[in-house]
């Protein structure tokens, strides 16, 4: 399928590769959350870069313009985002999108063409599979769940159409561990594309090997529960063109403030990371000791399946817990609306911590499907809060619910 170029396009990578130049004396990752595409303003000094809010650009003459002429095709506070995220995620290549579903759309759209065939995850986000089965699916898209943990059911799946293999790990929301350089050797092996969605790690936790990469941004990136967004990473020169038509052809781009929010939040990444996982083992340690409790899932307990590859490639374990409630649906509805500190709420990733169902709230698009989620399940995003708060309060709440 041709897809034009966008004429900015290249004009944006080169920046983006010289500033990649500059940062390669050994800045670490917390000094890049805080500097990387965000230098001073070179007109007032403000350390801040401004928020651009207009929606086109003067052009000195016809088709001579300051790399911006229309909104859609770019913005600086969008490009200063873009950057910051690529550089993050050690890519050459940084695309802003409205949503983190608007990402992966935008990605999908440009890795695949009718009749080629997509392995997604068994246990995938309930938006990717309802992304996939309902709208690309019906477009020539064929898609096949499998567990990425286990190689050989990759290799089991895979067809001649196989052109793409889009990973999670840690998955949403049975935080499955995929081991991400064993499952891009079997694709590249075979001439497919590995996309890894690092919203639960982010880029502070594990940056996977260089391969295309999706964030919601909405989540721990912004971190504050007050920006939608979401963000493509890659190295890919071939495949970043296609997805940046994409994002100018369909034009769900975020606005300058949703991308000033983002970059506003990226600055206190990596300390927010460390109190998340912090706080998450504690949970950890709660939940495989209460007798309310079926199953634990926390790719930092040594007894979860997943947890060698974790730390072979991640630098903690994350925020995320989810476990299995021993008397069932019913209880589990019940703890869920038990607690006090733990907001019954969906979305994850920032400072609050968040409870959910998933089967009847992020995953009720995937009932009735191979994806559909125990009943029992809940989804904790553990939050910044004192831990000790925190596991006073859930423990209240798993012996309220019997």
């Amino acid at each position: 399928m041709s897809r034009p170029k966008r004429r900015f396009w290249r004009r944006s990578t080169g920046a983006l590769a010289e500033r990649r130049r500059q940062n390669a004396a050994g800045d670490e990752f917390e000094t890049r959350t805080v500097h990387a595409g965000q230098e001073p303003d070179v007109a007032t000094g403000a350390v801040v870069p401004p928020i651009t809010l207009a929606s086109t650009f003067v052009q000195d003459a016809v088709g001579d313009h300051r790399g911006y002429e229309y909104a859609r095709s770019a913005n600086p506070t969008r490009a200063a985002l873009e950057t910051c995220v690529a550089e993050l995620e050690g890519a050459e290549h940084g695309l802003a999108f409205a949503s983190g579903m608007a990402a992966e759309d935008a990605t999908l759209r440009a890795a695949l063409d009718a009749g080629d065939h997509v392995i997604i995850p068994a246990d995938a986000y309930g938006g990717t599979y309802r992304l996939v089965a309902r709208l690309h699916e019906p477009a020539g898209i064929a898609w096949t769940a499998v567990d990425h943990a286990d190689l050989d059911a990759i290799g089991g799946a895979w067809r001649d159409e196989t052109k793409l293999v889009w990973v999670e790990t840690p998955t949403n929301p049975l935080l499955t561990v995929v081991d991400i350089a064993a499952v891009a050797k079997l694709a590249h092996d075979r001439g497919a594309r590995v996309v890894v969605d690092n919203t639960f790690a982010t880029p502070y936790l594990q940056q996977p090997l260089g391969l295309g990469v999706v964030h919601s941004s909405t989540k721990y990136l912004g971190g504050h529960s007050a920006v939608v967004g979401g963000i493509v990473a890659l190295r890919d020169a071939e495949l970043a063109e296609r997805i940046a038509f994409v994002q100018n052809a369909a034009g769900a781009v975020p606005g300058p403030f949703d991308c000033y929010l983002v970059l506003r939040g990226i600055k206190t990444l990596a300390v927010r990371m460390d109190r998340h996982c912090e706080n998450a083992r504690a949970i950890a340690v709660l939940l495989t000791e209460h007798p309310a409790v079926a199953q634990a899932l926390y790719p930092g307990l040594p007894g979860h399946p997943g947890h060698d590859v974790a730390r072979r490639q991640m630098r903690d374990f994350g925020g995320m817990v989810s476990f299995t409630v021993a008397a069932g649906e019913e209880a589990a509805i019940k703890l869920v609306a038990s607690t006090r500190l733990f907001t019954l709420a969906e979305s994850l990733g920032a400072v609050e911590s968040l409870i959910e169902h998933p089967a009847e709230m992020t995953h009720a698009s995937a009932a009735g499907s191979p994806l559909a989620v125990d009943p029992a399940l809940v989804r904790l995003s553990v939050g910044i809060e004192s831990a000790e708060d925190l596991v006073t309060d859930l423990r209240q709440a798993l012996d309220a619910s019997g």
